[in-house]
Protein backbone atom coordinates (compact mmCIF):
# COMPACT_ATOMS: atom_id res chain seq x y z
CA UNK A 1 0.00 0.00 0.00
CA UNK A 2 1.41 3.63 -0.99
CA UNK A 3 2.31 5.89 1.98
CA UNK A 4 -0.05 8.29 3.37
CA UNK A 5 1.67 11.32 1.50
CA UNK A 6 0.96 9.49 -1.77
CA UNK A 7 -2.30 8.70 -0.78
CA UNK A 8 -3.16 12.06 0.49
CA UNK A 9 -2.40 13.49 -3.40
CA UNK A 10 -4.12 9.84 -4.95
CA UNK A 11 -6.03 8.06 -2.90
CA UNK A 12 -9.49 7.08 -3.90
CA UNK A 13 -9.58 7.88 -7.90
CA UNK A 14 -7.55 6.70 -10.44
CA UNK A 15 -8.45 8.37 -13.90
CA UNK A 16 -8.74 5.55 -17.20
CA UNK A 17 -7.27 6.61 -20.57
CA UNK A 18 -8.32 9.86 -21.47
CA UNK A 19 -10.37 10.52 -18.41
CA UNK A 20 -9.83 13.66 -15.97
CA UNK A 21 -7.03 13.95 -14.13
CA UNK A 22 -8.72 15.58 -10.59
CA UNK A 23 -12.07 14.31 -9.64
CA UNK A 24 -15.04 15.00 -11.65
CA UNK A 25 -17.84 17.52 -10.13
CA UNK A 26 -21.11 15.33 -10.74
CA UNK A 27 -23.10 18.40 -9.61
CA UNK A 28 -26.66 16.58 -10.38
CA UNK A 29 -29.66 15.30 -8.28
CA UNK A 30 -30.50 12.83 -10.43
CA UNK A 31 -29.03 9.92 -12.70
CA UNK A 32 -30.75 8.30 -16.02
CA UNK A 33 -31.69 4.74 -16.70
CA UNK A 34 -33.13 2.53 -19.40
CA UNK A 35 -35.65 1.04 -17.58
CA UNK A 36 -37.21 0.62 -14.36
CA UNK A 37 -35.91 -2.46 -13.80
CA UNK A 38 -32.22 -1.21 -13.49
CA UNK A 39 -33.83 1.46 -11.64
CA UNK A 40 -35.33 -1.02 -8.78
CA UNK A 41 -32.03 -2.83 -8.84
CA UNK A 42 -30.77 -0.09 -7.12
CA UNK A 43 -33.72 0.34 -5.05
CA UNK A 44 -33.39 -2.79 -3.72
CA UNK A 45 -29.33 -3.01 -3.00
CA UNK A 46 -29.32 -5.35 -5.84
CA UNK A 47 -26.42 -3.29 -8.02
CA UNK A 48 -24.17 -0.33 -7.32
CA UNK A 49 -24.85 2.70 -8.57
CA UNK A 50 -26.63 5.73 -8.15
CA UNK A 51 -29.97 7.33 -8.75
CA UNK A 52 -30.11 10.16 -6.17
CA UNK A 53 -27.39 12.39 -4.97
CA UNK A 54 -29.36 12.43 -1.66
CA UNK A 55 -28.02 8.75 -0.85
CA UNK A 56 -24.45 9.02 -2.98
CA UNK A 57 -23.15 10.61 -5.78
CA UNK A 58 -19.95 9.90 -7.55
CA UNK A 59 -17.52 12.71 -6.59
CA UNK A 60 -18.60 12.01 -2.97
CA UNK A 61 -17.78 8.42 -2.97
CA UNK A 62 -14.39 9.29 -5.19
CA UNK A 63 -13.24 11.66 -1.74
CA UNK A 64 -14.47 9.04 0.44
CA UNK A 65 -12.82 6.28 -0.82
CA UNK A 66 -9.46 8.48 -0.24
CA UNK A 67 -10.01 9.17 3.51
CA UNK A 68 -11.17 5.47 3.69
CA UNK A 69 -7.31 4.84 2.21
CA UNK A 70 -5.82 7.37 4.99
CA UNK A 71 -7.58 5.67 7.69
CA UNK A 72 -7.07 1.78 6.66
CA UNK A 73 -10.81 1.57 6.53
CA UNK A 74 -12.73 -0.67 4.49
CA UNK A 75 -15.99 1.70 3.75
CA UNK A 76 -16.46 5.46 4.53
CA UNK A 77 -19.44 7.52 3.58
CA UNK A 78 -19.58 11.83 3.42
CA UNK A 79 -21.84 14.04 5.02
CA UNK A 80 -23.31 16.96 5.41
CA UNK A 81 -20.81 18.28 8.62
CA UNK A 82 -19.12 16.38 11.56
CA UNK A 83 -21.97 16.84 13.56
CA UNK A 84 -24.10 14.86 11.34
CA UNK A 85 -21.22 11.91 11.05
CA UNK A 86 -21.23 11.84 14.77
CA UNK A 87 -25.03 11.69 14.77
CA UNK A 88 -25.14 8.94 12.14
CA UNK A 89 -22.28 7.12 13.60
CA UNK A 90 -23.96 6.41 17.25
CA UNK A 91 -27.74 6.26 16.15
CA UNK A 92 -26.60 3.75 13.44
CA UNK A 93 -26.27 1.19 15.85
CA UNK A 94 -28.33 3.30 19.09
CA UNK A 95 -31.94 3.16 19.40
CA UNK A 96 -34.60 4.27 21.61
CA UNK A 97 -34.03 2.54 24.66
CA UNK A 98 -30.13 2.24 24.40
CA UNK A 99 -27.22 3.76 25.88
CA UNK A 100 -24.22 4.76 25.09
CA UNK A 101 -20.87 5.61 26.77
CA UNK A 102 -19.24 9.11 26.07
CA UNK A 103 -15.87 10.71 26.67
CA UNK A 104 -16.98 13.56 28.31
CA UNK A 105 -14.06 15.76 27.14
CA UNK A 106 -15.43 16.26 23.54
CA UNK A 107 -16.23 19.15 21.85
CA UNK A 108 -19.50 21.17 22.83
CA UNK A 109 -21.03 20.55 20.25
CA UNK A 110 -20.98 17.01 20.46
CA UNK A 111 -21.52 16.94 24.39
CA UNK A 112 -25.00 18.81 23.19
CA UNK A 113 -26.03 16.33 20.37
CA UNK A 114 -25.30 13.92 22.91
CA UNK A 115 -26.79 14.64 26.09
CA UNK A 116 -29.52 17.10 24.98
CA UNK A 117 -30.97 15.98 21.64
CA UNK A 118 -30.62 12.37 21.62
CA UNK A 119 -31.73 11.95 24.89
CA UNK A 120 -34.99 13.60 23.49
CA UNK A 121 -34.84 10.35 20.81
CA UNK A 122 -34.83 8.13 23.87
CA UNK A 123 -30.88 7.14 23.93
CA UNK A 124 -29.33 7.77 27.31
CA UNK A 125 -25.77 8.54 27.41
CA UNK A 126 -22.93 8.33 30.48
CA UNK A 127 -20.10 10.74 30.33
CA UNK A 128 -16.61 9.48 31.95
CA UNK A 129 -13.16 11.28 32.29
CA UNK A 130 -10.52 10.77 29.84
CA UNK A 131 -8.36 10.10 32.72
CA UNK A 132 -10.63 7.21 34.33
CA UNK A 133 -8.96 4.43 35.56
CA UNK A 134 -10.09 0.61 33.33
CA UNK A 135 -12.50 -0.28 36.23
CA UNK A 136 -13.95 3.40 36.39
CA UNK A 137 -14.60 3.20 32.36
CA UNK A 138 -15.72 -0.77 32.83
CA UNK A 139 -18.78 0.49 35.59
CA UNK A 140 -20.43 2.98 33.09
CA UNK A 141 -21.35 0.23 30.49
CA UNK A 142 -24.89 -1.13 31.00
CA UNK A 143 -26.90 -4.29 29.66
CA UNK A 144 -27.92 -1.87 26.80
CA UNK A 145 -24.74 -0.20 25.77
CA UNK A 146 -24.45 -0.09 21.84
CA UNK A 147 -21.22 2.14 21.63
CA UNK A 148 -18.06 4.03 23.46
CA UNK A 149 -17.04 7.12 21.59
CA UNK A 150 -14.15 9.19 22.27
CA UNK A 151 -12.07 12.01 20.79
CA UNK A 152 -8.32 10.94 19.80
CA UNK A 153 -7.49 15.12 20.76
CA UNK A 154 -10.50 16.97 22.40
CA UNK A 155 -11.72 20.24 21.40
CA UNK A 156 -10.56 22.28 22.99
CA UNK A 157 -9.12 20.31 26.49
CA UNK A 158 -6.40 18.67 24.16
CA UNK A 159 -7.23 15.18 26.22
CA UNK A 160 -5.03 13.04 24.37
CA UNK A 161 -7.44 9.77 24.33
CA UNK A 162 -5.66 6.03 25.80
CA UNK A 163 -7.21 4.73 22.49
CA UNK A 164 -5.93 1.13 23.39
CA UNK A 165 -7.72 1.14 26.74
CA UNK A 166 -11.17 2.50 25.36
CA UNK A 167 -11.14 0.11 22.66
CA UNK A 168 -10.16 -2.67 25.32
CA UNK A 169 -13.29 -1.60 27.53
CA UNK A 170 -15.82 -2.02 24.33
CA UNK A 171 -14.83 -4.88 23.14
CA UNK A 172 -14.72 -6.41 26.81
CA UNK A 173 -18.51 -5.27 27.01
CA UNK A 174 -19.37 -6.10 23.01
CA UNK A 175 -19.66 -3.22 21.80
CA UNK A 176 -17.72 -0.81 19.04
CA UNK A 177 -15.59 2.33 20.12
CA UNK A 178 -16.11 5.51 17.85
CA UNK A 179 -12.92 7.57 17.26
CA UNK A 180 -13.40 11.02 16.57
CA UNK A 181 -9.89 12.01 15.03
CA UNK A 182 -10.72 15.57 13.67
CA UNK A 183 -7.82 17.42 15.11
CA UNK A 184 -5.36 14.73 14.78
CA UNK A 185 -5.80 13.56 11.03
CA UNK A 186 -5.19 10.22 9.91
CA UNK A 187 -1.77 12.11 9.44
CA UNK A 188 -1.03 12.07 12.48
CA UNK A 189 -2.85 9.26 13.89
CA UNK A 190 -5.20 6.55 12.66
CA UNK A 191 -7.24 5.16 15.41
CA UNK A 192 -8.54 1.94 13.44
CA UNK A 193 -4.56 0.88 14.46
CA UNK A 194 -4.70 0.86 17.57
CA UNK A 195 -8.03 -0.59 18.10
CA UNK A 196 -10.91 1.64 17.22
CA UNK A 197 -13.54 0.31 15.16
CA UNK A 198 -15.50 3.32 13.60
CA UNK A 199 -13.60 6.83 13.04
CA UNK A 200 -15.73 10.01 12.30
CA UNK A 201 -14.12 14.06 11.28
CA UNK A 202 -15.00 17.08 10.79
CA UNK A 203 -13.63 17.66 7.23
CA UNK A 204 -14.91 21.47 7.63
CA UNK A 205 -11.13 21.37 9.66
CA UNK A 206 -7.46 19.99 8.82
CA UNK A 207 -8.89 17.79 5.91
CA UNK A 208 -10.71 20.51 3.97
CA UNK A 209 -8.14 23.35 5.60
CA UNK A 210 -8.81 26.72 4.20
CA UNK A 211 -12.50 27.16 5.36
CA UNK A 212 -13.82 26.67 2.70
CA UNK A 213 -16.35 23.79 3.28
CA UNK A 214 -18.45 22.47 5.52
CA UNK A 215 -18.46 18.43 6.16
CA UNK A 216 -17.68 15.28 8.03
CA UNK A 217 -16.86 11.49 6.80
CA UNK A 218 -17.73 8.15 8.60
CA UNK A 219 -14.91 5.43 8.07
CA UNK A 220 -15.59 1.88 9.15
CA UNK A 221 -12.50 0.09 9.82
CA UNK A 222 -14.62 -3.74 8.86
CA UNK A 223 -13.04 -5.09 11.93
CA UNK A 224 -16.08 -5.31 14.86
CA UNK A 225 -17.85 -8.22 14.12
CA UNK A 226 -21.64 -7.63 14.32
CA UNK A 227 -22.75 -11.32 14.51
CA UNK A 228 -21.41 -12.05 17.29
CA UNK A 229 -24.22 -9.89 19.26
CA UNK A 230 -27.35 -10.69 16.83
CA UNK A 231 -29.25 -9.32 19.65
CA UNK A 232 -27.40 -6.48 20.40
CA UNK A 233 -26.99 -5.07 17.03
CA UNK A 234 -30.58 -6.39 14.98
CA UNK A 235 -30.13 -3.30 12.39
CA UNK A 236 -27.26 -4.88 11.11
CA UNK A 237 -28.06 -8.77 11.81
CA UNK A 238 -31.82 -9.10 11.11
CA UNK A 239 -33.30 -8.27 8.04
CA UNK A 240 -34.46 -4.60 7.33
CA UNK A 241 -37.72 -4.49 6.00
CA UNK A 242 -37.60 -1.30 4.19
CA UNK A 243 -35.03 -2.82 1.55
CA UNK A 244 -36.77 -6.16 1.13
CA UNK A 245 -35.82 -8.20 4.09
CA UNK A 246 -31.98 -7.37 3.41
CA UNK A 247 -29.71 -8.48 5.90
CA UNK A 248 -26.66 -6.26 5.69
CA UNK A 249 -24.13 -8.22 7.29
CA UNK A 250 -25.33 -11.34 5.18
CA UNK A 251 -25.39 -8.93 2.16
CA UNK A 252 -22.34 -6.67 2.64
CA UNK A 253 -20.58 -8.17 5.25
CA UNK A 254 -18.50 -7.11 7.99
CA UNK A 255 -16.56 -4.71 5.78
CA UNK A 256 -19.47 -3.02 4.26
CA UNK A 257 -22.30 -3.45 6.73
CA UNK A 258 -22.11 -0.56 8.98
CA UNK A 259 -21.68 2.02 6.29
CA UNK A 260 -24.54 0.71 3.75
CA UNK A 261 -26.76 0.73 6.35
CA UNK A 262 -25.85 4.21 7.07
CA UNK A 263 -26.29 5.02 3.46
CA UNK A 264 -29.63 3.35 2.97
CA UNK A 265 -31.15 4.36 6.29
CA UNK A 266 -29.74 7.21 7.90
CA UNK A 267 -28.76 9.42 4.35
CA UNK A 268 -32.32 7.62 2.69
CA UNK A 269 -34.28 9.40 5.88
CA UNK A 270 -32.44 12.50 6.95
CA UNK A 271 -30.66 13.18 3.90
CA UNK A 272 -27.70 14.78 5.33
CA UNK A 273 -25.38 14.56 2.09
CA UNK A 274 -22.44 16.73 1.54
CA UNK A 275 -22.65 18.52 -1.84
CA UNK A 276 -20.46 17.23 -4.70
CA UNK A 277 -18.87 20.88 -5.28
CA UNK A 278 -17.98 20.61 -1.16
CA UNK A 279 -16.43 17.45 -1.42
CA UNK A 280 -14.50 18.20 -4.41
CA UNK A 281 -13.18 21.39 -2.41
CA UNK A 282 -12.15 19.10 0.30
CA UNK A 283 -10.71 16.64 -2.43
CA UNK A 284 -7.93 19.77 -2.87
CA UNK A 285 -7.32 19.98 0.56
CA UNK A 286 -7.00 16.40 1.21
CA UNK A 287 -3.75 16.41 -1.30
CA UNK A 288 -1.75 18.82 0.48
CA UNK A 289 -2.94 17.66 4.17
CA UNK A 290 0.52 16.00 4.71
CA UNK A 291 2.46 19.18 4.20
CA UNK A 292 -0.20 21.18 6.06
CA UNK A 293 -0.36 18.86 9.28
CA UNK A 294 3.63 19.16 9.48
CA UNK A 295 3.64 23.23 9.29
CA UNK A 296 0.77 23.41 11.95
CA UNK A 297 2.39 21.40 14.49
CA UNK A 298 6.00 23.11 14.16
CA UNK A 299 3.77 26.14 14.24
CA UNK A 300 1.67 25.05 17.47
CA UNK A 301 4.94 23.67 19.49
CA UNK A 302 6.65 27.18 19.19
CA UNK A 303 3.44 28.60 20.24
CA UNK A 304 2.90 26.42 23.27
CA UNK A 305 6.59 26.84 23.84
CA UNK A 306 6.46 30.42 24.15
CA UNK A 307 3.42 30.59 26.23
CA UNK A 308 4.72 27.96 28.51
CA UNK A 309 7.40 30.56 29.20
CA UNK A 310 5.46 34.24 29.13
CA UNK A 311 5.18 35.71 32.75
CA UNK A 312 1.05 36.90 32.02
CA UNK A 313 -0.10 32.78 31.23
CA UNK A 314 -1.15 31.10 34.21
CA UNK A 315 -1.63 27.50 32.26
CA UNK A 316 -0.97 26.03 28.81
CA UNK A 317 -2.38 22.68 28.16
CA UNK A 318 -0.04 21.24 24.48
CA UNK A 319 0.81 17.25 24.79
CA UNK A 320 3.91 18.22 22.67
CA UNK A 321 5.10 20.09 25.80
CA UNK A 322 7.26 17.99 27.93
CA UNK A 323 5.55 17.78 31.26
CA UNK A 324 2.28 18.07 30.02
CA UNK A 325 -0.31 15.65 31.45
CA UNK A 326 -0.52 14.52 28.19
CA UNK A 327 2.97 14.01 26.67
CA UNK A 328 3.62 10.75 27.11
CA UNK A 329 0.30 9.61 26.02
CA UNK A 330 1.03 11.89 23.06
CA UNK A 331 4.44 10.45 22.67
CA UNK A 332 2.76 7.12 21.73
CA UNK A 333 0.13 8.02 19.85
CA UNK A 334 0.99 11.03 17.87
CA UNK A 335 4.62 10.77 17.79
CA UNK A 336 4.52 13.16 14.62
CA UNK A 337 2.55 15.71 16.67
CA UNK A 338 -0.67 16.41 17.56
CA UNK A 339 -2.03 19.33 15.78
CA UNK A 340 -1.93 23.05 15.44
CA UNK A 341 -4.60 23.92 18.40
CA UNK A 342 -3.01 24.89 22.23
CA UNK A 343 -5.58 25.79 25.13
CA UNK A 344 -3.98 28.12 27.58
CA UNK A 345 -5.36 30.55 30.70
CA UNK A 346 -4.67 33.51 30.83
CA UNK A 347 -3.50 35.12 34.45
CA UNK A 348 -6.43 37.00 35.68
CA UNK A 349 -9.08 34.99 34.50
CA UNK A 350 -12.84 35.31 32.10
CA UNK A 351 -12.31 39.20 31.83
CA UNK A 352 -8.45 38.81 31.33
CA UNK A 353 -8.75 36.57 28.60
CA UNK A 354 -11.37 38.66 26.91
CA UNK A 355 -9.23 41.58 27.16
CA UNK A 356 -6.33 39.71 25.94
CA UNK A 357 -8.58 38.37 22.55
CA UNK A 358 -9.64 42.11 21.81
CA UNK A 359 -5.72 42.99 21.05
CA UNK A 360 -4.79 40.63 18.63
CA UNK A 361 -4.24 41.51 15.01
CA UNK A 362 -2.88 38.34 13.56
CA UNK A 363 -5.11 35.78 15.58
CA UNK A 364 -8.69 36.20 14.64
CA UNK A 365 -11.87 35.24 16.89
CA UNK A 366 -13.82 32.78 15.31
CA UNK A 367 -16.24 29.90 16.19
CA UNK A 368 -13.63 28.34 12.95
CA UNK A 369 -10.99 26.23 13.96
CA UNK A 370 -7.81 24.28 12.37
CA UNK A 371 -7.49 25.87 8.70
CA UNK A 372 -4.66 27.71 7.60
CA UNK A 373 -5.51 31.27 8.82
CA UNK A 374 -4.86 31.49 12.86
CA UNK A 375 -7.45 32.12 15.17
CA UNK A 376 -9.07 32.56 18.53
CA UNK A 377 -11.96 31.40 20.92
CA UNK A 378 -13.15 31.38 24.40
CA UNK A 379 -15.30 28.68 24.25
CA UNK A 380 -16.88 29.00 27.71
CA UNK A 381 -18.83 32.11 25.94
CA UNK A 382 -18.81 30.54 22.62
CA UNK A 383 -19.04 27.48 21.43
CA UNK A 384 -19.32 25.63 25.39
CA UNK A 385 -21.61 28.51 26.15
CA UNK A 386 -24.61 25.97 26.85
CA UNK A 387 -22.59 24.02 29.54
CA UNK A 388 -23.08 24.93 33.45
CA UNK A 389 -19.65 25.32 35.24
CA UNK A 390 -19.79 21.53 36.50
CA UNK A 391 -20.25 20.68 32.87
CA UNK A 392 -17.15 22.91 31.27
CA UNK A 393 -14.91 21.65 34.30
CA UNK A 394 -16.03 17.88 33.39
CA UNK A 395 -15.08 18.84 29.62
CA UNK A 396 -11.97 20.31 30.35
CA UNK A 397 -12.99 23.54 29.80
CA UNK A 398 -11.90 26.62 32.64
CA UNK A 399 -13.46 30.15 32.08
CA UNK A 400 -10.00 31.41 31.46
CA UNK A 401 -9.61 28.73 28.54
CA UNK A 402 -8.30 30.63 25.17
CA UNK A 403 -8.26 28.60 22.32
CA UNK A 404 -5.54 29.37 19.85
CA UNK A 405 -6.08 27.63 16.58
CA UNK A 406 -2.19 28.40 14.71
CA UNK A 407 -1.77 28.30 11.01
CA UNK A 408 0.32 28.69 8.37
CA UNK A 409 1.59 31.94 8.49
CA UNK A 410 5.08 32.69 9.92
CA UNK A 411 5.46 31.73 13.58
CA UNK A 412 7.43 34.56 14.68
CA UNK A 413 4.79 36.80 13.63
CA UNK A 414 2.52 34.92 15.21
CA UNK A 415 4.45 35.16 18.53
CA UNK A 416 5.05 39.01 18.34
CA UNK A 417 0.92 39.28 17.84
CA UNK A 418 0.23 37.02 20.79
CA UNK A 419 3.06 38.59 23.00
CA UNK A 420 1.70 42.30 22.41
CA UNK A 421 -1.37 41.38 23.65
CA UNK A 422 -0.77 39.66 26.50
CA UNK A 423 1.55 42.30 27.42
CA UNK A 424 -1.40 45.05 26.51
CA UNK A 425 -2.97 43.94 29.60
Amino acid sequence: MARIETRCVQGGYTPKNGEPRQIPIIQSTTFKYDTSEDMGKLFDLEASGYFYTRLQNPTNDYVAAKICELEGGTAAMLTSSGQAANFYSVFNIANAGDHVVACSAIYGGTYNLFAVTMKKMGIDFTFVSPDCTPAELDAAFLPNTKALFGETIANPALCVLDIEMFARAAHRHGVPLIVDNTFATPVNCRPIEWGADIVTHSTTKYMDGHGGAVGGVIVDSGRFDWTKYPGKFPGLTTPDESYHGITYTERFGLEGAFITKATAQLMRDFGSIQSPQNAFLLNLGLESLHVRMQRHCENGQAVAEFLAAHENVAWVNYCGLPGDRYYERGQKYLPKGSCGVVSFGVKGGRKAAEAFMKQLKVFAIETHVADARSCCLHPASATHRQMSDEELLAAGVSPDLVRLSVGLENKDDLIEDLDQALRSI
